[in-house]
């Protein structure tokens, strides 16, 4: 059953499009987290369900029923925002209830519902307290329990979790992820953590300029990027992208190479028409790179150690690659990442040489940068 459908939604604020053409289903009890960099139309999207932003075009469906011109309090949905906005002179119990207050519900309805609520969100010793005495994780729990009260058929995140430390919000994903299966509800979750979506989303939506990317589960938007910017955006450290030339074409297979780059072979989704000579961006990511002995011939890639990051269980370096042209710096010189899964005794300043994992090359397109490489396997989850 489909909770929530959009359909061509346009948003515009005079000349600027904030908004493109957003289509979108939404199956009921899914999570889905949209995610994109700022200015990208994520909050303008949710703000549009919610009926807080008005669209300039296009309809909004909530359980079937077309609600693109209805006020927010008539949609059936239930939003928590950045900032708590709980009210300072009432009590949790209070907070958590007032929105069913202002609907003229029976005292009992609202104690009911305010008890469940603060049951599954473990607060039920902080009903008496006042916003004041709790910190930020509990507040940001009254502001969801506030929104489980109102039993709404569509809930909405807007980066609930950003005013948080890092160990809250590492908390707060678990608590909300646990929260989801035990309600079994339709949410809607925007954040610019990538780390959110891919630990709580049942399918990331990642938006670009007021339109959307691609839509699929965290594994799949992460193995399988259907573009250049999909690929740069989920990842971090994120995707190393490297120009290269196309060599030969071999059926369904490419070789590629550039100055500073030994020659890879490159599986690709299907045959290619691009002539020898095309300019293509090569993609791999951090892990998919190790540090193999100098002087072996098997480095795809040799330079000097800029940086390490010893982070315990992993070591981060980053590689000045010499001529090889990276993406981000198209006069040579760019940085490699490499993320090795154990602690490794590099220095700034010694010498080595890099292996690219054959089967976990991508290759983009030289115009709008689609995905031409073949598609990388999912394991189960």
């Amino acid at each position: 059953m489909t909770s929530l459908e959009l359909r061509e939604i346009n948003k515009n604020y005079g000349a600027y499009h904030a908004l493109r053409g957003i289509d979108l289903s939404v199956a009921q009890g899914e999570f889905i987290v949209m995610v994109g960099p700022s200015g990208c139309g994520k909050s303008t999207l949710l703000k549009s369900i919610a009926g807080l932003e008005a669209i300039s075009s296009g309809q909004i469906l909530i359980n079937g029923r077309d609600v693109s011109r209805q006020e927010p309090g008539e949609r059936g949905i239930a939003m928590v925002f950045q900032s708590y906005a709980l009210y300072p002179h009432m009590t949790v119990a209070e907070n958590m209830g007032f929105g069913l207050r202002m609907a003229k519900r029976p005292k009992a309805e609202i104690d009911a519902a305010v008890a469940r609520a603060a049951k599954i969100l473990r607060i039920t010793d902080q009903l008496e307290k006042r916003p004041k005495q709790l910190s930020g994780g509990q507040r940001q729990r009254v502001a969801i329990g506030r929104a489980i009260t109102r039993s709404p058929e569509v809930f909405l995140f807007d980066e609930p979790l950003s005013n948080l430390d890092a160990a809250l919000r590492t908390q707060m994903r678990v608590e909300l992820s646990s929260l989801h299966a035990e309600l079994g509800a339709t949410m809607v979750y925007v954040t610019h953590d990538q780390v959110e979506a891919m630990t709580m989303a049942s399918r990331i939506v990642v938006l670009n300029q007021g339109i959307i990317e691609q839509v699929g589960s965290p594994l799949e938007l992460y193995r399988n990027p259907d573009n250049l910017f999909v690929a740069g955006f989920l990842g971090a450290p994120r995707m190393n992208f490297l120009g290269v030339t196309l060599d030969d074409v071999n059926g369904r297979s490419v070789t590629v190479s550039a100055p500073g780059l030994a020659p890879l072979t490159v599986e690709l989704a299907q045959p290619t028409a691009l002539a020898k000579g095309t300019g293509l961006t090569l993609g791999v990511r951090p892990e998919a790179i190790s540090v193999v002995a100098e002087g072996s011939g098997e480095g795809a890639v040799h330079g000097e150690v800029r940086l390490v990051e010893h982070l315990g269980r992993e070591t981060i370096l980053y590689v000045d690659a010499g001529n090889l042209r990276t993406i981000a710096s198209e006069s040579g010189t760019g940085n490699i990442t490499a993320q090795l899964s154990y602690v490794a005794p590099f220095a700034a300043g010694q010498k080595v040489a890099l292996k690219l994992d054959a089967s976990e090359l991508y290759l983009f397109s030289p115009n709008g940068g689609r995905t031409i490489s073949a598609r990388k396997t999912i394991l189960d989850k």
